[in-house]
């Protein structure tokens, strides 16, 4: 924040929607230490920073090593052997200005602790965490722990915290619970039952009249945490997340205070794939059961544990520093409900499937960046990763609110599954999944190679949630600069950055041998695009009364005023314009509405001065928003009076059908094909609707307009924080669960670059980062079917070429023979009413299913055209055999047209060789 009271909503505007401005105030004061500035801590404290606390001060008395780099995003090859802290100070400060980053290099004791209101412990040992803990649990000084190692990680926390988790809810969706708060706009006094309620004495208030809405009103509640010395023996506290590994949880609760044990005797860590160090693990584990007395011991996951605890990952870092770093949220903005009290998650499904394990001391330091990762892979795995090839496509969404889902898209059989033909279309943030990739190493190798497409350039709102970024970068393309910020993270990645949408625009770049060289595709979102030529001509093709409605507003935009058009030459005429424009919309059609009841209404100046701008932006006027010199026009504007039309019904245009005027309509095309209108001085400059420039005037007009309809009907008016929301459609989001998402994406990614086979392998995530709820599924199978012997499923695919070299792009009649060649299926000729039977149907048109008398399934989706169209009817449709098409038929002498589309049952479900194919004529009805 700016300074105390002040909060930046051009910065913090996607996560404000998922706060709020109470909670972002009291984050605002909140002091947090973060200890340890290794992978994990350092992906804390930047969702941290970004979140927008007061201060964070980073401790760390280490030094950097080359493992660090494996996972550490803002160390450097040039930081060796220096204080780790130190040297990620300053690209910790420059994420957030808001934010006073310091950092201190000496150990931790009472005098730091007390300073702060938060304090987090990572890479730390079990006697540090119950001293601490014991110390901040007595001040009341919120207290977590977050660590990883290898494949594992763990995350308590103890601290007393008052929670403020506000949810309205209205009693139409949920019922009301005794002693609950509500709002109630008016006076309610009804008999309780399911969906009645009563509350207290009504009899000072007014007389009840009518309708009336409660709304719950959430109260803020104290938990209280255990201390860690009690945390310890309380497995009730473990919370619950893959319900097929609940052995698992409870074992890693044992192997994590185990493995610090090992550490305390030992001096290390276990050398990794060390049988002797596992077993020794496992010793110690079992001897801790003897007095927690598990049921059942996951001894194999206790030998992971101990293969790959020198591993630091940054896909286990992400996700667990991006809940750790929610966790702090909370306890800063005492928002949404706190983890309690222990979560354990593993991703030990990435090691390989058939068990093999690798040779003790195959594995040595090599003094490269990707020692972390060594550690638990190989070195074969770190070369394979390094040769891939991928595809990163566009990446709009960025972020994610306090909750985000993960699909692997891994649901094809296990014989289908070979890394080379995989895709990775997830919806993530490509930024955050770009620093993983770099950290990974992915595509860093001679033959690897990473392109990146995406058409956006940088906002302001970015900021806050995608690390990468800087203020100095606003404005310029998103792929270019998340590129340059990879390359800086890791020199050895090969990138190349593209600004193209993923649309027929691009094809001749992104065609069939570029998506068949890569490896993977990941994050391909925001495959749109649109085409401004030949408006004229598409216009016309919409039909004459469509076109003569949308051309006659074209031509009235390019004649002048003064002619009788609606082109300004003067800042004057667009303040007459938006005051004429404001009696209109929030006067003259209200009192037609209301007819004997006109409101009484005064001039409003938000909506002239935005509306003025806007017109004038339009059309190259230049306006001001000096509201004196708005008023002095105003003062001259003659406003048309109203004269209430004699009909109480309203005219709907859209609605209207009518003859156009031929002659009309061909004068507007004459006129529109005036060379004079391709001179500069009838220029106009069409607006892009941009929610985030708050000097723009869109959103100014947008306020106002949308208050004064309010108004008018007596709806409650909306802020412009809200008013944003809505208007600019935006997500809630939070760099906290964007990290997360990311991490569990990379963890997927393992898997596949490993080849892994076994459905059961994969994990679907959902998780709701607000009330700590983790679900983690296997992917479905997909479901299999069989046509003349084959089988098939959802995910197979065959190479159709539409347009060879040299040749027409292929018909609809050419795919039907392709289909029929490749699949060696005859597609037979049926009369339609021996398949379907229509329902009645009256109207321009509706759209409904058949069913098919073959195999009883909705195979075809109908839109049918006509009137008083009923019966099962002779001849609906066209029948395709070998690409030849019937005529359609006549219903009482009038045509009609159905248009049939293809569904998953387009050979029809039952088995049968003789199979009908409808198609659709356009020319023929």
């Amino acid at each position: 924040m700016t300074e105390i009271g002040e909060i930046d909503e051009g910065f913090y505007s996607r996560q404000l929607y998922v706060l709020g401005h109470d909670a972002m105030h009291r984050m605002g004061t909140a002091d947090v230490l973060i200890a340890g500035m290794r992978g994990l801590g350092v992906e804390i404290a930047k969702n941290v920073i970004l979140s927008g606390v007061k201060s964070v001060t980073i401790q760390d008395e280490g030094q950097t090593t080359w493992s660090d780099l494996s996972s550490q995003f803002f160390l450097k090859e040039s930081h060796l052997g220096q204080n780790r802290a130190r040297c990620s100070l300053q690209q910790l400060s420059d994420l957030n200005p808001r934010v006073q980053v310091s950092a201190h290099t000496g150990p931790l004791d009472e005098d730091l602790l007390l300073q702060f209101q938060v304090v987090v412990l990572t890479d730390s040992s079990l006697d540090d965490q119950k001293c601490f803990g014991e110390l901040c649990h007595s001040r009341g000084i919120k207290f977590i722990v977050a660590d990883t190692r290898g494949l594992c990680g763990l995350f308590p926390q103890l601290f007393r915290l008052a929670t403020h988790s506000p949810l309205h809810v209205t009693q139409h969706f949920q019922p009301f619970q005794e002693a609950c708060h509500v709002s109630v706009s008016v006076s309610v006094s009804i008999s309780p039952g399911p969906h009645a309620f009563s509350i207290c004495d009504t009899s000072a208030f007014s007389d009840y009249k009518q309708g009336g809405i409660a709304t719950e009103v959430k109260q803020s509640f104290m938990l209280s945490f255990k201390p860690l010395s009690e945390a310890l023996l309380d497995y009730e506290l473990v919370t619950l997340n893959d319900y097929g590994k609940i052995s698992r949880h409870m074992t890693l609760h044992l192997a994590f205070q185990a493995l610090h044990g090992f550490v305390k005797k030992e001096q290390r860590l276990p050398v990794p794939w060390s049988q002797s160090d596992a077993d020794t693990l496992l010793d110690m584990v079992k001897k801790l059961n003897t007095v927690a007395e598990l049921d059942e011991l996951d001894e194999s996951a206790v030998r992971n544990l101990s293969y790959t605890a020198q591993g630091d990952l940054a896909p286990m870092n992400a996700f667990i520093g991006g809940i750790a770093a929610q966790e702090v949220i909370k306890a800063c903005s005492r928002k949404f409900t706190p983890l309690k009290q222990w979560l354990y998650f593993d991703a030990l499904e990435c090691l390989p499937e058939d068990g093999d394990q690798l040779a003790e001391g195959s594995l040595p330091a090599k003094g490269t960046r990707y020692d972390g990762q060594i550690a638990v892979f190989g070195s074969a795995f770190q070369e394979k990763l390094e040769r891939l090839e991928v595809f990163p496509g566009e990446g709009r969404l960025g972020s994610f609110p306090a909750g985000g889902t993960l699909s692997t898209g891994m649901q094809a059989p296990p014989s289908a599954l070979s890394f080379d033909a995989v895709w990775l279309e997830l919806a993530l943030s490509a930024v955050s999944s770009f620093k993983n990739f770099a950290l990974l190493g992915l595509g860093a190798g001679k033959e690897g190679h990473i392109t990146v497409t995406d058409m956006d350039f940088i906002e302001k709102s970015n900021l806050n949630r995608q690390f990468l970024f800087r203020s100095q970068d606003i404005g310029k393309p998103k792929s270019d600069v998340a590129a340059k910020a990879v390359r800086e993270m890791n020199p050895q990645m090969n990138i190349t950055a593209h600004q193209n949408r993923l649309d027929p625009g691009s094809e001749e770049v992104y065609d069939y041998n570029f998506f068949m060289g890569l490896d993977g595709v990941a994050a391909a979102l925001d495959n749109c695009g649109s085409q401004d030529e030949g408006f004229v001509v598409r216009t016309l093709g919409h039909g004459d009364a469509e076109a003569l409605e949308v051309l006659g507003g074209v031509w009235s935009s390019l004649e002048e005023i003064k002619a009788g058009g609606q082109r300004p030459t003067k800042w004057e005429d667009c303040v007459s314009w938006a005051r004429c424009k404001w009696e209109t919309l929030f006067n003259n059609d209200i009192r037609q509405l209301l007819h004997c009841f006109p409101p009484e209404q005064a001039v409003h100046m938000d909506f002239v001065v935005a509306a003025a701008n806007l017109y004038g932006q339009i059309f190259g006027v230049k306006g001001t928003r000096d509201r004196a010199s708005v008023r002095d026009i105003l003062e001259k504007v003659v406003v048309p009076p109203f004269t209430p039309k004699s009909s109480s019904f309203f005219a709907l245009p859209s609605l209207c059908v009518f003859a156009p005027d031929k002659a009309q309509l061909e004068d507007l095309k004459g006129k529109l094909a005036s060379p004079s209108l391709k001179s500069s001085a009838m220029q106009m400059y069409p607006i892009d609707f941009e929610k985030d420039d708050d000097s723009n005037f869109h959103m100014d007009y947008i306020v106002a307009a949308s208050n004064l309809r309010a108004e008018n009907y007596d709806i409650p008016a909306a802020d412009r924080h809200q008013s944003k929301l809505i208007a600019g459609r935006i997500i809630p989001a939070i760099a906290t669960t964007t990290a997360a998402v990311a991490g569990l994406m990379c963890l997927e990614l393992y898997k596949l670059v490993q080849g892994h086979k076994k459905i059961s392998s994969y994990r679907t995530s959902y998780f709701i980062l607000a009330v700590d709820h983790f679900v983690w599924s296997q992917p479905l199978q997909p479901q299999s079917f069989e046509v003349a012997g084959k089988k098939f499923t959802l995910w197979d695919n065959f190479l159709v070429e539409g347009r060879r070299a040299g040749q027409q792009e292929m018909t609809l009649g050419d795919l039907v023979d392709y289909v029929k060649v490749w699949s060696s299926l005859f597609l037979s000729r049926h009369r339609a009413p021996e398949l379907l039977k229509l329902p009645e149907v009256t109207g321009r048109r509706q759209n409904f299913s058949s069913v098919c008398r073959l195999c009883g399934n909705y195979c075809h989706s109908f839109s049918v055209f006509g009137t008083q169209l009923s019966g099962e009817l002779s001849g609906v449709g066209v029948v395709v055999t070998g690409g030849q098409r019937q005529s359609a038929g006549h219903v009482a002498d009038r045509p009609y047209m159905t248009n049939a589309l293809w569904s998953s049952h387009f050979l029809c479900s039952r088995p049968y060789t003789r199979l009908p194919v409808l198609w659709a004529s356009e020319g023929e009805t």
